[in-house]
């Protein structure tokens, strides 16, 4: 049985790489993709999804989510790390064959998920506005959809706390108060945060491999890896980047490559400590507790990331001898 998904992303590079994995891979359908502001703007995360929909002839919708947060001001597109249309430096051509589906992201969610109760698969690796966003126009949809797979979030694990302030991780950072809607609703969420992505790596090695050994798809991934690898080499000081976005994709694919932890979770939504997100793991009774009546969620806390990457590799592989 193949995993039903929609895929929430604001592409970005990492994104794209995420977009393929679930594309290659057998055992996901991938639906549609709706778009959100955050490695990019709305407009073009938008042109960068109906870009690789045309280029690789996906089936998928692709539908125009929030190009704001719920409360907070908006951050602003990285370009730092994902260059000024997001792709890095890959131009997308002005012409683009389609059109996003008219409904926007939060209404093709709802809409979806009541379509085909039990069966859609939320994957989450930007921003959570359009996820909060559904929730507060039907709240039935907590019942109706199978599971909610978000890349976000630090818990401090394996030394994993921010990326985007000591506390933070971008995600969450750019719509804390979605984020804590989404967490606290009483949906199956499973968060895949820096405690595990930041744990896996993309090395110049591996990548310049996929470009030698997965055709056309691999030398697309190697393109478009170029300017992350560059922020990365100059900013973090590695001569890698981190499997983010992707790592969402494997744990839908192989949930036994994760070793998670369960807890309910809420988001700091203001102050110096504005995007943290923090699980409680005890069962006490206090006598002030926001997290108390709040449903219980899971956490990635430890990856097998050698079998991820060996999963990422013969997928591309595979997908791109597909193609020819």
């Amino acid at each position: 049985m193949k995993t039903k998904i929609i895929l929430d992303t604001d592409p970005g590079i990492d994104d794209v790489f995420a977009i393929l994995f679930a594309q290659a891979h057998p055992d996901i359908e991938l639906k549609a993709i709706t778009t959100v502001y955050g490695n990019a703007t709305i407009e073009n995360a938008t042109r960068n999804a109906l870009y690789i929909k045309q280029k690789y002839q996906l089936q998928a919708d692709v539908v125009t989510g929030a190009s704001q947060p719920i409360i907070r001001p908006p951050v602003g597109p990285t370009v730092v790390v994902h260059g000024e249309g997001g792709l890095g430096d890959v131009k997308v051509p002005e012409n683009i064959e389609g059109q996003a589906d008219p409904r926007p992201a939060y209404q093709y969610i709802i809409d979806t998920i009541k379509a085909e109760p039990g069966e859609i698969t939320l994957v989450a690796i930007g921003p959570l506005t359009n996820l909060a966003l559904a929730l507060q126009a039907d709240p039935s949809i907590v019942d109706l959809v199978k599971e909610v797979v978000i890349m976000g979030g630090a818990f401090g694990e394996n030394n994993h706390h921010g990326n985007v302030t000591p506390f933070a991780e971008a995600n969450i950072h750019d719509d804390p108060h979605a984020a804590d809607i989404v967490f606290t609703a009483s949906w199956p969420v499973v968060v895949i945060g820096l405690d595990v992505t930041e744990q896996s790596f993309f090395t110049r090695e591996y990548l310049d491999q996929l470009r030698d050994d997965a055709g056309e798809v691999g030398q697309f991934i190697w393109d478009i890896s170029r300017f992350y690898l560059r922020f990365y080499s100059k900013k973090v000081g590695l001569e890698a980047c981190h499997v983010h976005d992707p790592s969402a994709i494997a744990y839908v694919i192989n949930p036994e490559l994760f070793t998670l932890r369960e807890g309910p979770i809420r988001v700091v939504t203001d102050g110096v400590a504005e995007g943290m997100t923090i699980q409680k793991l005890d069962s006490r009774v206090y006598p002030h507790d926001e997290w108390m009546d709040k449903a219980p969620q899971k956490v990635g806390v430890a990856v097998n990331n050698i079998a991820l990457l060996e999963l990422y590799r013969r997928s591309i592989i595979d997908y791109a001898t597909s193609l020819k």
